[in-house]
């Protein structure tokens, strides 16, 4: 299964961009850290790095509601 680069902004509404596709973990990880270091500070979107078994799959784990991680101080 390749990697996926993905561009996505959030505003005017959530829209995502493939950018790039990957053999392997390292090329992904090393294109998108550099990405990422060229940003602007006030970019409107984020580099994301995405495994999955085809564009459409990729692009539904991207757009998945994530329910928020537990509180350890709520007990």
């Amino acid at each position: 299964m390749p990697y996926y680069v993905y561009k996505i902004f959030e505003f005017p509404f959530r829209r995502l961009e493939k950018l790039e596709q990957h053999d392997n973990y390292g090329e992904a990880s090393k294109r998108s850290k550099l990405m990422r270091s060229e940003l602007a500070p006030d970019a409107s979107f984020r580099i994301k790095v995405i495994y999955a078994d085809s564009e459409l799959h990729a692009e539904d784990l991207l757009n998945e509601l994530r329910s928020p991680l537990p509180n350890p101080e709520d007990d």
